[in-house]
């Protein structure tokens, strides 16, 4: 079997799991938002089940209307904040709380081995640590808080091979961009993306939290990786439980095996309205944006933030640019502070956020009018995404976005940085 596979036969008491199966699987963390989790909680209401199956395995977090925009996202904050006392779950409220994957991987929720679901189609972004997890709907998620269950299809598994050493300026952004670009956003329909490849292996762990977020633009059910030594390291001074760790068989089937040579890619731009419209940077022609935003659950770690910097550190945003950065978490925050990144941001003439999901969804802190384009670090660029159904979303990694918030339009930070 392969990683999936292993994962999720382990977790039904299984030897044994194939593609197309159905099965029933135990899950290890549940996770919620304050869009998700007031739906949840309702149909959590309606089952008539006084306690869910075990509150030290699920977590909500507050992340995408915070702080509150208005009266309807406070009432959903404060019917999850009551929920989680009453039912003795951990929440992450205003001051302590982050965007949800970027938080619930640092502070040690989610392991090696595990299955974990959330009411966020991102949750996806825990393969990073040989998890296997997915986003489900939140009657799904209402049925796992009171269970501890879930009932799924076993997917196929597609492995992607990346070869070659990652250029200047080119990570896990240009990596996943380059790869839906190529293979489409319906190229892994319910499949288990597994990456692979020496150029992997170089990857850092912000790295591939960003590419196994963006699997399910590719139509993914999960995106995987296996554990190696920066993935033990990453979690040895989180992890507040015993986990597993599983390898794919060396003889196992794929139902497709996809490689590449990364040396020659360079950063890469998606232009509207889809993550598969993707070009290299040196492509994109001139394209004139009005804001730029840094951070998301796709781009908010340090490491997005250190990448930023070094093009703030000598040059400012552009007059009429409006630049965002948004640290993901309020410990990323502080890295940054102790780094002296924020200062660097400030000074460039950026707006630093608290963290918040904000401007990824078109909910707040950076929402755009008719006619303005806007260039992020985040993972969506459908039509009205970030605003205006008549505003342009391009997406980059954090290093063009900042050159692009310091030119005026978008651009290579080879451009800036010579």
């Amino acid at each position: 079997m392969n990683l999936a596979e292993k994962i999720l036969a382990a977790h039904t008491g299984k030897n044994e799991v194939a593609p197309g199966e159905f099965i029933n699987a135990r899950v290890d963390m549940v996770l919620s938002n304050d869009i998700t989790a007031p739906i949840a909680i309702n149909e959590f209401r309606r089952l008539g089940v006084p306690k869910v199956f075990d509150p030290s395995k699920i977590v909500m977090v507050a992340d995408h209307f915070v702080p509150n925009k208005d009266i309807l996202s406070a009432e959903q904050a404060k019917q999850m904040r009551e929920f989680c006392r009453e039912q003795k779950i951990k929440f992450y409220d205003v001051g302590e709380m982050g965007i949800e994957h970027v938080l619930l991987p640092e502070q040690g929720f989610v392991l090696p081995g595990d299955v974990v679901i959330g009411a966020d189609s991102h949750t996806c972004t825990y393969g990073a640590l040989g998890a296997f997890a997915t986003g489900m709907g939140s009657t799904d998620i209402a049925v796992a808080m009171a269970t501890g269950d879930i009932w799924m299809k076993v997917p196929s598994t597609i492995k992607f091979v990346y070869h070659g050493s990652l250029g200047r300026w080119v990570g896990g952004k240009d990596l996943i961009l380059y790869t839906i670009g190529a293979i489409g956003v319906d190229g892994a329909l319910y499949a288990a993306m597994e990456f692979t490849g020496e150029a992997i292996e170089e990857l850092s762990m912000d790295g591939r939290f960003t590419m196994a977020n963006m699997a399910i633009e590719a139509g993914g059910k999960a995106g995987l990786f296996r554990v190696d030594n920066k993935t033990q390291l990453y979690i040895k001074s989180r992890a507040k439980r015993s986990y597993l760790v599983y390898e794919s068989d060396p003889d196992t089937e794929y139902a497709k095996v996809i490689e590449y040579d990364v040396s020659t890619i360079e950063p890469q731009v998606s232009l509207p309205h889809s993550p598969a419209n993707a070009r290299p940077v040196s492509k994109v022609g001139y394209v004139k944006i009005d804001q730029a935003v840094i951070g998301s659950c796709t781009n908010g770690r340090i490491e997005d933030l250190r990448l930023a910097a070094q093009v703030f550190r000598k040059h400012k945003v552009h007059p009429g640019i409006r630049c965002i950065i948004i640290p993901g978490t309020q410990e990323v925050y502080l890295e940054a502070l102790a780094e002296g990144l924020i200062e660097v941001f400030v000074r460039a003439g950026a707006a630093v956020s608290t963290p918040t999901c904000g401007p990824c969804l078109g909910g707040h802190m950076g929402v755009l009018a008719e006619g303005e384009r806007c260039i992020s670090t985040t993972n969506r660029n459908f039509v009205g995404r970030m605003g205006s159904t008549k505003s342009e979303v391009y997406l980059a990694n954090p290093a063009v976005a900042a050159a692009s918030a310091v030119t005026g339009k978008i651009t290579s930070p080879d451009e800036v940085i010579k």
